[in-house]
């Protein structure tokens, strides 16, 4: 992986380019460089990282009325162009940047938000029901939380000890991961759990458990999804995608941006940075993201 110099990219109808003043890490991209996903997510390379990202816009496309050129935005590219890793950025989905978060929580927003709002969705999570997001102290689990709990939901989120009172500060109810979690969340949990959101993988036949049944548990982590009976939640096109992922792709929750931007104005979400890098050390930010143990967002500045 490296950095290079290439030629601008420009805004067409429906979009708007950016001087970006921070973008996110996509985790997945780890995988895809490694040639784990080979079979899952087929690849032409040279492969341009970053699918969200926060800047200032330069370049507003055919059609566009929402922004002006100067506006501070955060969104997200389209899943086959991405490319948001870099000083500038066509972006196919955008909202306000709210005047609260910082650049760096702003540039890692976008895909939390739209993939908080997609899972949530499709369990159909609201007011009353009992939620345990699996991973929940994550960039994106954080997110899952603070969308879930905004629902009216109860939520119950694992975490390592470390990362206890943080999740406790977003309206959750912790407890670790591990052997004993099916018990441990059926004693906080007296009446059950309505839905899961696995956001860290590698526990799909508890979450089955915990859930009552594999319908009841969406993974975005768990590339064994398929074989568990659970619905694997990815945004990839078919045409990028292999027979491997064992699901279609889900509508892109794009209107999950604008559920960010009023939950940030009333001081209801925030956006967990784990480390920020120059997009110089775009390298080192990937390594960091292959330990999966950043304690947040990456972000490239």
């Amino acid at each position: 992986m490296h950095v290079a110099d290439i030629e601008e990219p420009h805004a067409g109808p429906g979009q708007i380019r950016v001087a970006v003043r921070a973008s996110g890490i996509s985790a997945g991209e780890t995988y895809v460089r490694s040639g784990m996903l080979r079979d899952v997510l087929p690849t032409t390379f040279p492969y341009r990282t970053g699918f969200d990202a926060a800047g200032v816009v330069d370049e507003v496309g055919d059609g566009v009325t929402d922004v002006a050129i100067g506006d501070e935005v955060f969104g997200m590219g389209t899943m086959t162009a991405r490319g948001a890793n870099a000083e500038y950025a066509v972006l196919a989905a955008w909202a306000p940047k709210p005047a609260g978060w910082s650049w760096e929580e702003a540039g890692g927003a976008a895909g939390s938000a739209e993939t908080a709002a997609r899972v949530l969705d499709r369990l159909a999570v609201g007011a009353g029901q009992t939620v345990l997001v699996h991973g929940a102290s994550g960039g994106a689990g954080s997110v899952v939380v603070q969308f879930a709990v905004a629902r009216g939901a109860v939520v119950i989120g694992t975490a390592g000890e470390h990362n206890q009172a943080y999740l406790r500060s977003l309206g959750a109810t912790p407890t670790t991961y591990g052997p004993g979690l099916v018990d441990r969340v059926l004693v906080i949990a007296t009446d059950g759990v309505d839905a899961v959101v696995d956001c860290a993988g590698g526990a799909l036949p508890d979450l089955i458990t915990i859930a009552g049944s594999p319908a009841r548990v969406v993974t975005i982590a768990d590339f064994a999804a398929a074989a568990h009976g659970v619905h694997m939640s990815h945004g990839a096109p078919a045409e990028e995608t292999g027979a491997a992922v064992g699901a279609a792709a889900d509508p892109l929750a794009v209107h999950g941006l604008d559920i960010a931007v009023g939950l940030a104005e009333q001081g209801r979400l925030r956006v967990r940075v784990g480390a920020v890098f120059p997009l110089a050390e775009a390298a080192a930010a990937h390594e960091l993201s292959e330990t999966r143990h950043a304690g947040g967002k990456i972000v490239l500045v």
